[in-house]
């Protein structure tokens, strides 16, 4: 914090006026000019430092906070709080970050730990699922936000939530997962095909076993169902200005160029509903090779306020440091 120095100014007396001998009219003329120099000195210092002092920023605006890449942020109304840009485990469903083998993982997660990134993203259905609790042992709890995700079927809505995020909460080797999500949901009617499931995440939440509940999107009428029920706390979106492996109708995976007006209207109603928003897929599952479309990429994602935090699938460090280099040139760049 900046400290401010006043410095009071000290006002000399001025003395007393002898007597003269000119006569009353023109000692008073000289009086009156003697007292309306007195009065300009003090205006004028008094001005001057009134000047100084709203130079010195006194009674202005304080400067805007600098924002950053691993800013910790509010998940929506869920009141928990995540690191703005989170590291993926799923790239290619999870093969790349399993290739790494224990060891480069966990040296992996630590590096991205030790430049300020808090959230970590799974899935059980990912390759790389049972090394994440090797990776973050040793790190304070409390300070991690560790997302996760169920991969369920209609016909699997019958099964036992409970014990299915009881069973990831062991395998992670944590007491609860800040936020678990039904993964890859693509139908319109998802949220009645799997009203047992969510039946299931509530009481695991009841049980403190998870801390948010929600849904990853693979589909524009799955997001629309997602934004029209009460259920889902937090919303994983698919969302680049390219168009590329994002929500369609139908759903899909490879939507080269795909219009993203429809998931730009919907992040607005996640919003407006306060739901948490994460978006996904920012570098297009990793294929954007060309620096250009990274930078475009990551600049629309920091552009839009309805996104509370991005994840991104990191197989190097120098793949976390360009994220991030990239997020705090976007973050700072004027508006």
């Amino acid at each position: 914090m900046l400290k401010m120095w006043m410095h009071n100014n000290r006002h000399e007396t001025i003395a007393p006026i002898g007597p003269m001998s000119n006569p009353p009219r023109e000692k008073n003329t000289m009086m009156n000019t003697k007292y309306s120099r007195r009065q300009f000195l003090q205006q004028t210092t008094f001005a001057a430092g009134a000047l100084a002092l709203a130079q010195e920023g006194c009674g202005s605006a304080p400067p805007a906070a600098k924002r950053s890449a691993v800013d910790e942020v509010t998940l929506g109304k869920t009141g928990i709080k995540l690191s703005r840009l989170g590291m993926g485990l799923g790239t290619d469903s999870g093969n790349t970050q399993k290739d790494l083998g224990q060891d480069g993982l966990n040296k992996l997660v630590r590096y991205a730990y030790d430049q300020g990134i808090r959230y970590f993203d799974t899935g059980e259905s990912y390759a790389s699922f049972p090394m994440l609790a090797d990776a973050i042992k040793g790190l304070p709890r409390e300070k991690l936000f560790i997302q996760s995700k169920i991969d369920c079927k209609p016909a699997d809505a019958a099964a036992d939530m409970v014990a299915v995020i009881d069973r990831q909460r062991k395998i992670l080797n944590t007491d609860y997962v800040d936020s678990m999500l039904i993964h890859c949901v693509v139908g319109a009617a998802w949220t009645d095909d799997f009203k047992r499931v969510m039946d299931g995440f509530d009481e695991a939440k009841a049980k403190k076993w998870i801390r948010a509940k929600g849904a990853s999107f693979h589909s524009l009428a799955a997001q629309r169902a997602g934004v029209a029920s009460h259920w889902a706390e937090v919303h994983l979106v698919r969302i680049n200005p390219q168009g590329v492996n994002v929500d369609v109708e139908q759903g899909g995976y490879r939507n080269d160029h795909a219009d993203i007006a429809p998931t730009v209207a919907q992040l607005k109603n996640m919003r407006a509903k306060g739901r948490g928003v994460i978006g996904m897929k920012i570098l297009g599952e990793g294929t954007f090779t060309d620096a250009a479309d990274r930078e475009k990429s990551i600049r629309f994602a920091m552009s839009r306020p309805e996104l509370d935090a991005i994840v991104i699938g990191f197989k190097s460090t120098g793949e976390i440091d360009e994220a991030i280099q990239r997020i705090n040139a976007a973050l700072a760049a004027p508006v």
